[in-house]
């Protein structure tokens, strides 16, 4: 019998998910010493070794498989499943994982958080095998009860160090977030309901519905599944959330979650066997809006997680434009921009979830050395933490989409769509290319912000002039990421192979393009001449240097007699020209004591990267909500006898309707 379940690879995946859930426990029966947080590092390991072949081997063969759970709940039959585009995004889930589980060791050591670790270290699996069942679920309730463990588990990583008011708000704001799009979720599960007679997700290409009960069902899963995956506005919870996370959850809830969206959103649009024009262009138009505005307010940014935050909105953006093109061309006749808008998109996913889990133990190393998440504090790191600079470096130039690294592949799918294919589809796709070409531009502006001023210049802190590499716990998941970011630029065709088996299910037309991209060897041959360039520029710069006689002396300091690290470029002075451009989107909130006196005591000033939607809009609306909730409450006297009056009235007007 075991032997035959260890033959099954659809059962090493469901064994994988219930190790995963599991392997936290050890942390809560062993709170006094480290050995839990190891043998969740362990089980998350062996989990994904479990996974990961099982998965790969079924995605690559177009395995599927099903399963019926007996259940008594009132809903239907419990089905749980496993077909290419569940497979597709269960990949993420098992790579960044156990990278995670890998490097809290070292990032959150047992050792040193005693009272917080047992319970991040459980909730960080649970919130793994919720996101495992958010996948493989095929009925509207139980997709409903994983999709709030999901966001339990979540709520409870991001809150982890509780104590601090801003923890607390962002914990808030988050639920707030995760509740309103549950609740698009239960109006589109239960128009499902309504239209199909039954729980059951249904089978792909066969809902025929009128237009007016398919736009409820779009719009409804649009709201639900982009507020999960930040497309603006309805990412009001994420910046906070990622900022005030534990870094490797962080690099979980960004790598991860946010596919969650839009694994949601390509599901429900597999269920239509045609999708209208326009649903193709809002999806397109919301994603290139989402992704210029997300990464011009990141460029404002002088908290790295915040950066990275604000990043990942323009990266979901990219991948939501993605679809949308793809669904453009189904809709138009046109293979070709059904292909590279789908591929793209796919390729996207998988890239995003590699480098900006990288990012963010890149910028929990930093945090980790400096004690600070300000990059106005950081500087001159690269000495003191090597490889943490060059991990990070690989990173940020995959996520800026260039060569040779994956990012530049996946969006280069992208660029072929809107310039090769607009003309033949319809014109205003054309508008895409600069757009995304913008985007790119300021994304370079941004990460190179981010590592001036992290790791370049000389330290403009005590304790970043104390800093000291981490250690190879923390190191380790950070390099096995950016080797698979290299892999993925150098040879795409290996990760597209993985997205092929998903096109059947979401565009079928998309098969009838036959001219794939990248062919070999050429563009593996250009991402390796790159590589070599780089590493010979490098070696010849360091050979002159070393050639060169070294004198040491105070450079001169325009004028200044006494030169210090404070008069270096901030992470704020460098981009205070595009933030001056970008002034709708952002504003810098100043706070400064005033002097007063004839010796006034030493002031003080501080300021504040604020985002204009979020903070003249959403929050003051939610603020009007508040007022309007807080008299209702009035209506909670506390008394039984009103209680009754409020029944009494409320089946009297119920009989008043009925007659």
């Amino acid at each position: 019998m075991l032997f035959e379940i260890l033959r099954d690879p659809a059962a090493l995946v469901i064994a994988a998910l219930v190790v995963a859930a599991l392997s936290g426990v050890p942390g809560l029966l062993l709170r006094r010493a480290p050995l839990g947080q190891r043998l969740a590092a362990c089980l998350a390991v062996a989990a994904s070794l479990l996974a990961l072949p099982a998965l790969t081997r079924m995605l690559l063969a177009g395995e599927r498989a099903r399963y019926l759970i007996d259940w008594s709940l009132p809903f239907g039959v419990c089905e749980i499943a496993l077909d290419p585009l569940s497979l597709f995004f269960l990949l993420p889930i098992f790579l960044v994982f156990p990278a995670g589980a890998v490097y809290a060791c070292g990032y959150w050591p047992a050792a040193r958080h005693r009272a917080s670790e047992p319970s991040v270290t459980f909730f960080y699996g649970l919130l793994c095998a919720a996101m495992g069942l958010v996948v493989v679920a095929r009925n509207g309730a139980l997709f409903l009860v994983a999709w709030e463990v999901m966001a339990l588990a979540g709520y409870f990583l991001l809150v982890t160090e509780h104590e601090h008011d801003e923890v607390r708000s962002a914990g808030t704001v988050y639920l707030i977030a995760s509740h309103v799009g549950a609740a698009a979720l239960i109006l589109l599960f239960s128009q499902l309901r309504i239209v199909s007679g039954g729980f059951l997700f249904p089978a792909t290409g066969s809902l025929h519905l009128a237009a007016a009960s398919s736009t409820l069902i779009f719009l409804a899963a649009l709201t639900g599944f982009g507020s999960k995956a930040g497309l603006m506005p309805l990412h009001i919870w994420l910046p906070s959330a990622h900022a005030n996370a534990p870094s490797h959850v962080s690099a979980l809830l960004s790598g991860v979650m946010l596919k969650m969206g839009i694994y949601g959103l390509l599901r429900v649009l597999s269920f239509f066997p045609e999708r209208p024009l326009w649903w193709g262009a809002l999806l397109a138009a919301a994603g290139l809006a989402s992704a210029l505005m997300g990464i011009g307010i990141a460029s404002a940014q002088k908290d790295i997680k915040r950066l990275l935050a604000y990043s990942s909105i323009e990266n979901l953006g990219i991948i939501a434009a993605g679809i949308g093109v793809a669904l453009v061309g189904e809709s138009t006749g046109n293979p070709r921009l059904a292909y590279l808008g789908l591929a793209g998109a796919l390729f996207h996913v998988l890239n995003h979830s590699l480098f900006k889990p990288l990012l963010f133990f890149g910028a929990g190393s930093v945090m980790h050395a400096t004690g600070s998440r300000e990059l106005d504090r950081m500087g001159g790191l690269a000495s003191r933490m090597p490889w943490s600079a060059l991990f990070s470096l690989a990173g940020a130039v995959a996520i800026c989409g260039l060569p040779p690294f994956n990012g530049f592949a996946s969006e280069f799918l992208l660029y072929l769509g809107f310039f090769g294919e607009a003309r033949a589809a319809e014109p205003y796709v054309a508008l895409g290319a600069p757009l995304l070409a913008l985007v790119g531009g300021v994304a370079l502006l941004s990460f190179v912000k981010l590592l001036g001023s992290a790791f370049l210049g000389a330290p403009r802190s005590s304790q970043a002039g104390a800093a000291h590499e981490s250690p190879p716990s923390m190191l380790a998941p950070m390099a096995l990421l950016a080797g698979l970011c290299l892999v993925g630029g150098l040879f795409p065709r290996l990760f597209l192979a993985l997205a092929a088996p998903v096109f059947p299910t979401l565009a079928p037309l998309s098969l009838r393009f036959t001219e794939l991209p990248f062919r070999p060897p050429w563009f593996t041959l250009a991402g390796c001449g790159v590589l070599a360039l780089a590493a010979a520029l490098f070696w010849y710069l360091r050979r002159r240097s070393a050639a060169l006689p070294v004198v040491s002396g105070p450079t001169w300091g325009c004028g200044y007699l006494r030169p210090t690290p404070r008069m270096q470029y901030t992470a704020s002075s460098f981009g205070a020209m595009f933030g001056s451009l970008a002034a709708p989107l952002i504003r810098t909130r100043i706070k400064k004591s005033a002097l007063t006196g004839v010796a006034p005591e030493a002031g003080r000033l501080s300021y504040q990267p604020e985002e204009t939607l979020l903070y003249r809009v959403i929050l003051p609306a939610f603020s009007v909500a508040g007022i309007g909730f807080s008299f209702l409450r009035r209506l909670q006297q506390g008394q039984v006898q009103f209680y009754i009056l409020y029944i009494f009235a409320t089946l009297l007007l119920l009989m008043l309707w009925v007659r």
